[in-house]
């Protein structure tokens, strides 16, 4: 049976709003005959953020050495087996019931594209909800399109709103290991090496909260933030350059139809 992976890191005292990202997954209609396997991964060992989510089936946990959200995301990625990867933060949500399977749809019906982004709303404390600034027109999009308005300081979508085919994340190797940025990281890579569709409808509700990492000083620091963005753009620039395409095989495009 086909599967969509979605993979959420967590830390403990970050699993605050984990039970609504429970609810909000595990009421997602799928298209007929798919499943979806939560893979929730506790960055560090202490075992009271996997505790606050039930046990199910569909569920997997694990934990693993305290590292940040990049190493959590690719110790998990082990465990993955679904053919699509979705990341969703453990303090998001997804907009409505039909987010994932609007993503399957899109790389059922385009097999030679390698992933898909949405716009995302920010949704703050007083509850009202706010549009990205800079979301590109619905549709295919234009190679180097993201990386484009990444060189400029204006990274067109969240890179939470990703959903790739997993053996796409695992060519690219994963998340880069650095503090910040990881998630627009691996949307960059995917660009580098496949094609992308932008869907019309929003992918994610982007939490604003005073918890979130977004908010802290230290990922707000200019010199860090310039060094670690150079990093993505100087990786994501020389996959352009080496010409190399993803390709789908054979068996990869059976296990999405099946």
């Amino acid at each position: 049976m086909p599967t969509i992976t979605v993979l959420t890191p967590v830390h403990d005292g970050g699993d605050g709003y984990i039970a609504e990202l429970h609810e909000c997954l595990a009421t997602q209609r799928l298209p007929e005959g798919w499943e979806v396997e939560w893979v929730l991964q506790e960055d560090g060992r202490t075992g009271r953020p996997l505790a606050s989510v039930p046990d199910a089936p569909w569920i997997s946990k694990g934990a693993g050495r305290w590292g940040g959200a990049a190493q959590a995301r690719t110790m998990g990625l082990a465990r993955a087996t679904g053919a699509l990867l979705r990341c969703v933060d453990a303090d998001d949500l997804l907009p409505d019931s039909e987010t994932l399977a609007r993503d399957i749809e899109v790389l059922t019906s385009n097999p030679t594209y390698g992933w898909t982004v949405a716009p995302c709303l920010d949704l703050f404390p007083d509850g009202r909800r706010a549009p990205g600034p800079y979301d590109p027109d619905p549709g295919p999009l234009a190679p180097g399109a993201l990386l484009d308005g990444a060189k400029r300081g204006e990274m067109p979508v969240m890179g939470t709103t990703l959903t790739a085919r997993t053996d796409v994340v695992r060519l690219v190797g994963g998340w880069p290991a650095i503090p910040a940025f990881e998630d627009a990281a691996i949307l960059l890579f995917c660009e580098a090496v496949s094609s992308g569709w932008m869907q019309r409808l929003p992918g994610e509700i982007y939490r604003k909260h005073e918890g979130q990492h977004t908010a802290s000083l230290a990922y707000h620091d200019a010199e860090e933030t310039q060094l670690r963005q150079q990093i993505v753009i100087d990786r994501a620039e020389a996959l352009h350059a080496s010409g190399w395409r993803w390709t789908p095989r054979a068996h990869d495009a059976a296990n999405i139809a099946s």
